[in-house]
């Protein structure tokens, strides 16, 4: 379930990202140079400094509609059924310092709620038992220096929910060629989670009581006895994920930009989920099992591509492996078409085909003898479709005549996958400047 609502934030965000993702050189700040573009100094900048401003304000609303009949929740078998709410807003403040330095503080926000017809089959006891919500702030922290074309940042987040805690940290970095039509990027991040040990109801033994005040359960669960009501402390386990993240962007010309990315990811802790269940040939149950680590490779490619003043072809391409058995490929299409000076049209298509982990199989395939099973089909083998349209908004007088919401999108999106997954996703953008 937790993959799923968050995809929905993914995808309100790539909204936002897209959106800007691809812009012409400005080159009112740089001089032709043999087809280049000449170093930028001090006189060329334009900077001066100045107060702590807000510079934009971003806010982004999404809802997410799935339904399917493959639930990791049952082994495999159910609804999939999800809806999701979720919003979020983006706060940038701006200051120039010493040396010219260009500091910015992103502050971020988020918030869903979603509900789960499978959640009800997870446990009788804690959380809800159709949906829960989810709380995630973030902060960031980048200094830029204009002279230098150098970068460097620091970010931070939490996300908190009934059933998953996370605290995040990283450091980020980025560094120009000499014409500024290059730039390198790096960025490392660490993760550190707690999952919940929420297990499938039959799976929760009966308590052990005494006659002292502490009743605790054969699994290690504790409650209060004795008067009042029982407050269950239910364990919890680590999870820490780590992430190396390079890119390297080029200008090739004032119609041609491309950019290579790659990530090196290593897992390591409480990988499993311990609500998903899977049923063996013997037709006997038990709860997801997954081995302690993981390290992942995803390696990708973008080019965008002017093809005149009203059409930009964005395209990306992404590889991705990892040691427990998954090879996928992404390609990823998207056209923008300006239909006006203030309004454009960008249709989009995403294909994506992955193989199957080894530790994977369907309703009652796993043999009692596996080291490792589940029956989450997000391990399964699979193709999928993702297509959609985004409509964006910007005159020049601001949206509606308020001059200070300076953009306006909307974008749809429909998923299908060959397991009969099926979902609806749709999402307003509001920029304010």
């Amino acid at each position: 379930m937790k993959k799923i609502y968050l995809s929905v934030i993914g995808f309100s965000l790539l909204c936002r990202l897209n959106a800007y993702s691809q812009t012409r050189p400005d080159t009112t700040k740089h001089k032709p140079l043999t087809g280049v573009y000449a170093p930028v100094t001090s006189e060329t900048t334009g900077y001066q400094p100045q107060d702590l401003s807000v510079e934009e304000i971003n806010l982004v609303s999404s809802y997410y509609a799935q339904n399917g009949d493959h639930s990791a929740v049952t082994g495999g078998i159910g609804t999939e059924k999800v809806t999701d709410i979720a919003s979020g807003i983006d706060l940038k403040l701006v200051w120039v310092g010493y040396g010219e330095r260009k500091n910015t503080i992103s502050l971020g926000l988020g918030y869903d709620h979603h509900t789960s017809a499978s959640a009800a089959f997870v446990s009788t006891t804690g959380a809800s038992k159709t949906g829960g919500s989810r709380i995630y702030p973030s902060v960031d922290w980048t200094v830029e220096n204009k002279i230098k074309a150098t970068s460097f940042g620091i970010g931070s987040y939490y996300s908190g929910e009934y059933n998953y805690k996370s605290l995040g940290a990283d450091v980020h970095f980025s560094l120009k060629t000499p014409d500024r039509s290059g730039e390198f990027s790096a960025k490392f991040q660490g993760y550190f989670d707690q999952v919940t040990l929420i297990y499938p109801s039959e799976f929760i033994p009966a308590p052990v009581v005494s006659k002292g005040v502490i009743v605790t359960t054969a699994s290690g669960n504790s409650s209060l006895s004795g008067g009042g009501s029982n407050k269950v402390i239910i364990p919890t386990s680590p999870r820490n994920t780590y992430t190396a993240s390079f890119g390297y962007s080029q200008i090739i010309n004032e119609r041609l930009q491309v950019a290579f990315l790659g990530d090196l990811v290593t897992q390591n802790g409480y990988l499993s989920l311990p609500f998903h269940r899977v049923y063996f040939t013997n037709k006997k149950d038990t709860i997801e099992k997954l081995p302690s680590s993981r390290f992942k490779i995803p390696v990708g490619f973008r080019l965008n591509y002017f093809a005149g003043d009203n059409v930009i072809f964005r395209t990306y391409y992404r590889y991705y492996t990892d040691n427990w058995g998954i090879n996928a490929n992404t390609a990823n299409f998207e056209i923008a078409f300006k239909m006006s000076p203030f309004l454009s049209v960008s249709p989009f298509y995403r294909f994506y085909t992955q193989t199957a982990a080894r530790y994977f199989a369907p309703y009652e395939v796993h043999a009692p003898t596996d080291q490792f099973y589940t029956s989450n089909y997000e391990y399964a083998a699979f193709q999928s479709n993702f297509w959609g349209v985004g409509i964006r908004l910007a005159p020049p007088t601001g949206v509606f005549g308020w001059q200070n919401l300076h953009d306006l999108e909307v974008r749809y999106g429909h998923y299908s996958q060959s397991t009969q997954l099926a979902s609806d996703v749709i999402s307003l953008n509001l920029g304010f400047k």
